[in-house]
């Protein structure tokens, strides 16, 4: 389709002549650049621009052949037939043939990857082709002008036809339109765009009606096999889908899609079995057109967010994660852009000539300047975007020292490095800190693309897409929600349209079983949720007491709540806090969870009036019914008659690159096929974007992460220098390879490890990792050493309590074991493998996960010890013939939690002791525990009545706990038992 598609729906709504004009050239658009300024502003990524074709009333939506010497492009010249046909040009001799039979109309070309055949939609085969052929000439012959729309012809079908134009073979035979056509890279697929189900399907009277003076909305994209057969509907959402190309690896589709009213289009990027659909671009305007570079690293499209009749090209990185660049600083219209194979030329359609008509144009194309401008700096793997002069890295000895403990901690921690979030600058520079200290030892790359690097992606943030839209239907008409103000889709929530459907009220959507004497409870009895929304309420009920709160309490997360719902049959769930609720928001918060996994029903949260504005035709009240719900008792739910509700979900998932830093010691002169891995997490937390526990007047401040989790990597940099000299020196006698490994992502959920293991072994779906990685050593926090180091991860081998015993002979260190082997540390993605694990640990304090936690504030003594003994327990496992056994352990059952709603200001430290109870490392300043009068050091042994041995005991108690209502805490400090009141606060 060409610049004449344009004026599809949104066209005819808005002012078809008004584009018309504006491609011909013929309008005046506001605030032009000079020519001069425009070039010069193209001139960055276009050189060489010059005009191909020039022949007939227009020409464009031009494509390469796969060895770029020819071209395929369409053209209106032929003096018997105004329409399109299809022509191919020698790029080398620059003779251009027909090949379409020369009477309907075409469209939509594209060279096959044999260079033997040209596909193409016609409506040749169409009895009335001549008829309208003459038609339309006899009217501009009268000298009448027809405003330029594309017509969406049912009778458009794919063809395929040699290069001489001779054999045609047609591929498609449904009744619609079916265009827009593009082969895979191997050849063995083709993308179309089609209407073809509204003709085969039965259409609501309202469709009927807007498919008569329409008939773009339902067009969707499909795939089929190259003879035509196996066709298969890739998208259903209403509005214009069109556009399909391959990515040029054949593993990824883009295509832009038109909202429903077509007055604005996106440009979205899917799999090839029509899974993963994200939005790329959230410009707000008519954005079309897209192709992949063969690099498959971003996108060139066109849009005219600079006025209604201005087109310009664009950019945008094929994760949609960072914001669009220009391309094009000419007025009129620049679309349809295509690049050839290699990348370095880039074809286009635009009336920028002397002549004023659409035209086809070529430039050559600057690449790097491309990645710069992006921001992806070149190929991912290959090079770290940010350098690092080996010149400024510290001057360190072979043995493991506190100096170079504290070089290493103070440059990583410091501000250039911005905390290091996971994707960020910082992260890079980091990154690049580390790979530059491997390289200078010596050391193998073990990385991508035998680089230091290995890059993952992972979804960043999420945020509201432009298309969300509420409605409630009722017999009193329709009303429209401003979403973000009154409503907001919750982050898990699926996403697209969802029609109108019936709303009942479910209390606190809650089912929990009997449990510990106490009644079931189930918010669903004798209630029909199949295919209607459900409102429920936030939380769990409010005054019931300790034992009750216990049993809800694991049923209560919003999670449990969606799932549950769900499982019987809902639409959707409308998620409301209610008058009685203490929460400081109304609307759930759009928070970023690091899985993101969504859910295959609707998720929104609702103002408390636009709940009581649902609950309206019902005659109930919202404050009556959560009162009478909060007593516990049982209460039926019921069905709110005489209301619908409709919505659209548009989340967008940001997509950010992170990158871990891996480097091999190796047994022999090359890499072996077994090695030990000793690892650390080196990302933290930016600015405090996640997981902050920065105080009030902190919030914003980098969050330096000395301890968690510079020190840990610090320990594995000196581990690496200490093992590569006795390498060198002849003083170590490998058995196996040891790969130093510094992760990013583990503040977000271990992204970069779990990475690491999903792609080590050559089966992904392998589970053991054995013996390809015999054993895994980590360090994560080992930087406040005060009295013990824990080393977590004994029961996963038999052989650890007697290598750390004989490896710590030379240390000295005083030593807690702990056997868990599943952390929230690295070590679990390892240990889930069948890897057996050891993970070091000196405790978490009153800094942690704040601005607080500085260089200087590190135990550099302590933490030199620490990396000493794990670099000797790893000699030990790399020297030894036999490799450890590996454990299996059952997973300690640590509960369910309810969104951590209760907040006491309490951090627990999570080193064992000798005494039961749990002890605190420290309190938040201000918060609740600092109120009642707890401090660090203290143990304690009771909350709310229930007894506290350990951390588990703990976090179950604090969920049964009533924001606002005092319970009794018992703690024993210097010996003595001391009883305090605490009165929890909200955490939201």
């Amino acid at each position: 389709m060409d610049v004449g598609s344009l004026s599809t729906s949104w066209v005819l709504r808005v002012a078809t002549a008004c584009l018309t004009l504006a491609l011909a050239g013929a309008l005046p658009v506001a605030g032009e650049e000079s020519e001069s300024d425009a070039a010069k502003a193209e001139s960055r990524l276009l050189q060489a621009i010059r005009q191909v074709t020039f022949a007939g009333k227009r020409a464009g939506e031009s494509y390469f052949s796969r060895d770029g010497r020819r071209m395929v492009f369409q053209s209106e010249r032929e003096e018997d037939n105004p329409f399109y046909q299809i022509y191919l040009m020698d790029l080398e001799t620059g003779d251009v043939e027909r090949i379409s039979p020369g009477h309907g109309k075409t469209t939509c070309a594209w060279i096959h990857p044999d260079g033997k055949r040209v596909l193409y939609a016609s409506t040749h085969h169409d009895p009335e082709a001549r008829a309208k052929q003459k038609a339309e000439l006899d009217f501009r012959a009268s000298g009448k002008q027809r405003r330029y729309s594309w017509d969406y012809d049912e009778n458009y079908e794919l063809y395929f036809a040699d290069v001489q134009g001779n054999q045609l073979t047609r591929l498609t035979h449904a009744r619609g339109y079916d265009a827009e056509g593009s082969v895979s890279p191997d050849g063995s697929k083709i993308l179309f765009a089609s209407n073809r189900h509204a003709y085969s399907q039965e259409l609501s009277e309202k469709d009927k009606e807007l498919f008569k003076v329409d008939k773009s909305f339902l067009m969707d994209i499909y795939i089929m096999d190259a003879d035509g057969s196996n066709v298969q509907r890739l998208t259903h959402e209403r509005g214009y889908d069109g556009g399909p190309f391959f990515s040029s690896d054949g593993r990824k589709i883009t295509w832009r899609r038109f909202s429903e009213d077509g007055t604005t289009a996106e440009i979205y990027s899917m799999d090839l079995d029509g899974s993963n659909q994200r939005r790329l671009t959230h410009l707000n305007a008519m954005s079309w057109a897209p192709f992949f570079h063969p690099s498959g690293e971003y996108l060139i499209f066109a849009t005219n967010k600079h006025g209604f009749a201005n087109f310009e090209l664009y950019l945008v990185d094929a994760e949609g994660q960072r914001d669009p660049v220009r391309v094009t600083h000419t007025q009129g219209f620049d679309g349809l852009p295509v690049f050839a194979p290699d990348g370095k030329r880039l074809a286009w359609t635009s009336n920028r000539g002397a002549e004023g008509n659409s035209q086809v144009f070529f430039a050559d194309w600057n690449g790097d300047a491309a990645l710069e401008l992006l921001g992806l700096g070149g190929s991912e793997s290959s090079r770290p975007p940010v350098e690092f002069a080996r010149a400024s890295l510290p001057s360190t000895a072979p043995r493991v020292r506190a100096e170079d403990m504290r070089a290493h901690v103070s440059n990583l921690a410091s501000g250039d490095m911005a905390g290091r979030l996971t994707g960020s600058e910082g992260e890079k520079l980091a990154a690049a800190y580390i790979a530059t200290h491997f390289e200078a030892l010596g050391l193998l790359p073990a990385g991508q693309n035998d680089s230091y690097f290995q890059d993952f992606r992972f979804t960043s943030n999420v945020t509201l897409g432009t298309g969300n839209r509420l409605q409630l239907q009722g017999e009193g008409g329709s009303q429209e929600f401003q979403a973000d103000t009154e409503w907001r889709p919750i982050a898990f929530s699926q996403t697209g349209a969802i029609e109108a459907a019936d709303v009942v009220f479910a209390g606190y959507g809650i089912t929990a079983p009997a449990v510990d004497g106490q009644d079931e409870y189930d918010s669903y009895v004798h209630l029909d949720v199949t295919d209607k929304w459900v409102m429920l309420l936030r939380f769990l009920p409010e005054e019931v007491d300790e034992a009750k709160r216990r049993q809800l309490v694991r049923h209560a997360s919003l999670r449990f709540k969606a799932m549950t719902a769900r499982d019987k049959g809902a639409k959707g769930i409308i998620v409301v806090q209610g008058p009685n609720s203490k929460s400081r928001q109304q609307l759930e918060p759009l928070t970023f969870d690091a899985s993101m996994a969504g859910s295959s029903v609707g998720a929104i949260s609702v103002t408390d009036e636009v709940a009581a504005r649902l609950l309206k035709s019902s005659g109930k009240d919202l404050k009556q019914l959560q009162t009478e719900l909060d007593s516990g008792k049982p209460a039926m739910g019921f069905p709110i008659p005489g209301i619908q509700l409709a919505a659209r979900i548009d989340l967008f998932k940001h997509k950010g690159v992170g990158r871990n830093v891996l480097a091999r010691l190796p047994a022999g002169t090359s890499p072996g096929s077994v090695s030990i891995v000793v690892g650390a997490h080196f990302d933290h937390l930016g600015r405090g974007e996640t997981s902050s526990l920065a105080r009030s007047d902190e919030k914003g401040q980098v969050h330096h992460g000395a301890d968690d989790n510079a020190s840990g990597t610090a320990g594995v940099l000196e581990i690496a220098e200490f093992l590569s000299h006795q390498k060198a020196q002849g003083r170590l006698q490998l058995e196996r390879d040891v790969v130093f490994a510094l992760w990013s992502g583990e503040e977000l959920g271990l992204l970069g490890s779990k990475y690491f293991v999903d792609h080590y072994a050559e089966d992904p779906k392998a589970v053991d990792l054995k013996p390809a990685i015999s054993a895994y050593l980590n360090m994560d926090m080992i930087g406040r050493l005060r009295e013990k180091v824990t080393l977590q991860g004994v029961g996963s081998s038999s052989i650890w309590p007697d290598v750390i015993e004989r490896r710590n002979v030379p240390v000295g260190l005083s030593v807690v074991t702990q056997d868990d082997a599943y952390l929230p540390t690295d070590a679990t993605s390892f240990y889930l493998r069948k890897v057996p694990v050891l993970s070091a640990f000196t405790g978490v304090h009153e800094d942690y996960h704040s601005p607080r936690d500085t260089f200087e504030k590190i135990n550099y003594d302590g933490a030199a010890k620490v990396a000493r003994l794990m670099g000797l327990v790893a000699r030990d496992l790399a020297i030894r013939s036999e490799a450890p056994d590996y454990v299996s352990m059952k997973a300690p059952d640590r509960g369910q939690r309810a969104g951590l709603r209760v907040y006491l200001g309490t951090i627990p430290d999570y080193t064992p002791a000798d005494i039961p109870g749990l002890k605190l490392s420290g309190v938040s300043k201000d918060g609740p525990a600092e109120k009642a009068g707890l401090r660090g050091g203290d143990v304690i042994v009771e909350l709310a009545g229930k007894k506290i041995e350990n951390i588990y005991d703990y976090t179950y108690a604090i969920d049964a706990l009533k924001i606002g209502r005092t319970s009794k805490v018992v703690i024993v400090r210097e010996g003595k038992r001391i009883e305090l009141e605490i009165t929890p606060a909200s955490r939201q």
